[in-house]
Order: structure tokens, then sequence, then C-alpha cells
């Protein structure tokens, strides 16, 4: 099979389109005929040098494939060869064929194409995991979501006005602020003009956001422990704004509030297992009745991910970007 390899880090050119040994599942695995895959920020880092694969997982970049079982390891039971199926995975998703742990393939959903379903599988998950499983957001609580136009943003969107939460977002532009909005979004926050702190608290009649999803990190660490409301919850899923900042103990304790910071990848199996089966029951039946949906800004052959991971890095897309398999 073919795959997309990284022999040195580097920038997009380092990713190479390259023949490479086929997989074979093992006990409890799945060996899946690759559709699709999608670029996630996991995925530049990996390119770059700076976020190696979980031990024994794929070298291949690729945190989320869409496409058919081809083969079925010893003790894998609920699936058959031909199942039209979207992954969770560690890595390996840049390639014509991959492995996956049993617990982590979800069915594709109802009224999704195949190609779009490789959209789905890390976003849902990672919001699902933090947002609901995590931070608990409840109907009628207001959800700040930052980076709203992006793969994770927009699922964040669907997903909590699907639970009657209001939610505000910060995007870096008209055009994706007004995406956001077709989504639901019901306050829209342009981080280039507008204090995020100032306007959700104008939004919540100066009550704050209950529930944060923060992608920044540092950067915005104790700014959204000011947009933070009394028992408000931060959930870190990111540093794009960088690693090391301040956090004021008192603004903390005072607003009785918590802050959770997790990731995704290198959890344990019976942990990615578990948010998986939790998106399954209680995410995809919103597909079947269209109160979700992916959100895919282009598709484009696999073999050209460098130019994938030039749109991502330069935030010129709004939702997924689809690497196409051959």
């Amino acid at each position: 099979m073919h795959a997309i390899t990284i022999p040195e880090p580097g920038g997009p050119e380092a990713l190479v389109w390259t023949e490479v040994p086929d997989p074979q599942p093992g006990e409890g695995e799945v060996l899946v005929e690759v559709a699709a895959s999608a670029v996630n920020r996991a995925d530049i880092m990996q390119r770059q040098g700076f976020y190696d694969p979980p031990p024994g997982a794929s070298p291949y970049p690729g945190l989320e494939c869409s496409g058919r079982v081809a083969a079925l390891g010893s003790g894998v039971s609920g699936w058959a060869v031909g199942d039209e199926v979207c992954a969770l995975l560690a890595g390996g998703g840049y390639a014509e064929q991959v492995v996956v742990p049993a617990g982590q393939l979800l069915p594709v959903p109802q009224g999704v194409d195949l190609t779009s379903a490789a959209a789905l599988p890390e976003v849902v998950c990672t919001v699902w995991s933090n947002v609901f499983m995590v931070a608990h957001l409840r109907p009628g609580e207001t959800l700040l979501v930052h980076g709203g136009s992006s793969g994770i943003g927009t699922m964040a969107i669907q997903l909590a006005k699907a639970v009657g939460a209001k939610v505000a977002v910060t995007a870096g532009s008209k055009e994706k602020l007004e995406r956001c909005a077709e989504l639901g979004a019901d306050v829209l926050i342009n981080y280039r003009e507008q204090d995020f702190v100032a306007e959700v608290k104008d939004a919540t009649g100066g009550a704050g956001a209950d529930v944060i999803l923060d992608n920044m990190g540092a950067k915005y660490l104790d700014r959204n422990v000011q947009a933070l409301a009394v028992n408000g919850r931060l959930a870190i899923i990111g540093m794009q704004g960088g690693r090391k900042g301040e956090l004021n103990i008192g603004t903390l304790l005072a607003k009785r509030a918590a802050v959770s910071a997790t990731s995704l990848r290198a959890r344990p199996l019976e942990e990615k297992a578990a948010i998986v089966a939790a998106v399954r029951e209680h995410v995809w039946p919103l597909f079947t009745g269209g109160h979700v949906r992916p959100v895919v800004d282009r598709e484009m052959p696999m073999s050209e991910a460098a130019e994938g991971h030039r749109v991502v890095e330069e935030s010129g897309h709004i939702g997924k970007v689809l690497l196409v398999a051959p």
C-alpha cells in the first residue's frame, strides 16, 4: 500500500507519499480500507517533530479516517467485511489501509457520505469527551468556543445547540463568524477587534460562560478564568498560544471554578473505547434528524497532503480539510 511518511521533520514538503508494507490486524483489531482522512493540528505537530505517536501506534500521521472493513482480527465481533465505518486513530490515517482497535470503530452515520465521515471521529470524540463528559455542559448554560470556525469549533457549536445551550464563539474574520452563525452560534466575537471577556460578560448579563472550550492554552489562560461564570469549567485542549501561563488562584477560588486539560491520542484503549461508545449512543442519533452534520471545507488527494497542511497552518479553512485516498 501507499502512505504519507515523514522521513525527516520539517515543513509541509516533509510529507512523502510512498509505498510501505501492508498492515495486518492483530487480536481485537480491524483492517480498514481507507476512503479519506482529515488534517488535524496534531498531524502538523507530528510533521514538525513535536508530537511523536504513542508507543505501538502507526508512524504515519492521521488521527481519523473513514472507509470499509477489509479484514477482521481474531476476537472481533459486531463488524463484517464491507461495513462502511469511520474510526478514531492513534495514527496511520494518511494511508490506503490502517489497522484500528475494534473499540474505536463507528458506523458511518445515517445521512453522511463515506468521504465526509472522515471529518467526524476526532472532532466529535474531542468535543463530547471535554464539553459533556468532563465539563458537563447542561441545557440553558453558555458555552464559549475559541476557534469557532475550526473542525472542533463547528462541531462544538452544533452539539451544544442540540442540547439547548447558548453558544459564544471567537473567530478572526467576518466570513468565519457568519459560518458560525449559520451553525447556530448566538454570540459572535472577532478576537482581532473585540475583547472576548467583555463580550461574553455583556452577552450573559455579567455572569460569564459556564463552560469554555479552549485551544489556545497559555495565551488565554488568565482571560478565560476572568470570562468564567461562578461554578464555571474551563476545558483546555490545545497549546496554540503557548505552554506556560499564570493562573490567578484567587479568582478561581472566588468563582468555585475548575480547569481541566485533556488529550485524546495517548489515552488507553479502554478510555478511547468508552468515549467512542458514548459518542455512538448520544451523538450519532443527532445525524439522523439533521441536527448535526460534518463541516468540510475542501477535499484533496491524499498524495497532496502537503497542500492540506499548508491550508490548515494558514487557518484558511472553515471546518475540516479532507485527504481522499486513491
